[in-house]
């Protein structure tokens, strides 16, 4: 099944997420996941607590970054590392944490390869390239493409 949040529900599952770490609450499985990427970016603790943050608009004209856009990428990360989808995605990963010795700044190159990937597709009109995705990574990793 194919789960496609709205905005306000993402917006308010890393809001709870991050609540309910912060009380030291029971959390669901991928409550854990997302509150352990909020902890991993301490800019964003004050804002994910701020009284505005569901309907506050981050828009790129401003040039910043939006909080949620960024963390619901490193979500879609720890999944794909989590399943291995696309096929060889957690090589390519490991490739970039020796690469880097540092797993949040290999997990910032993968986030910018599927940021592109996204934009291309959004771009095109098209569906995300898996293997043109895969190759970004491998390619920042120092691996050789996959081929097709």
């Amino acid at each position: 099944m194919l789960f496609n949040p709205t905005r306000e529900q993402v917006r308010e599952f890393f809001v709870t997420a991050w609540n309910k770490q912060r009380r030291h609450d029971v959390l669901s499985a991928l409550e854990s996941v997302a509150s352990g990427i909020v902890l991993e970016h301490p800019e964003y603790h004050a804002l994910l607590e701020s009284p505005d943050i569901l309907t506050r608009e981050f828009p790129p004209e401003e040039g910043g970054t939006n909080p949620f856009l960024h963390l619901s990428l490193h979500l879609a990360i720890e999944e794909q590392l989590t399943i291995d989808h696309p096929p060889g995605i957690r090589a390519a990963f490991d490739a970039l944490r020796r690469k880097h010795a540092d797993r949040h700044r290999a997990l910032h190159d993968m986030l910018e390869c599927l940021g592109q990937t996204l934009y291309r597709a959004l771009r095109d009109n098209s569906s995300p390239d898996s293997h043109t995705y895969l190759d970004l990574v491998r390619h920042r990793a120092g691996l050789p493409p996959i081929g097709d």
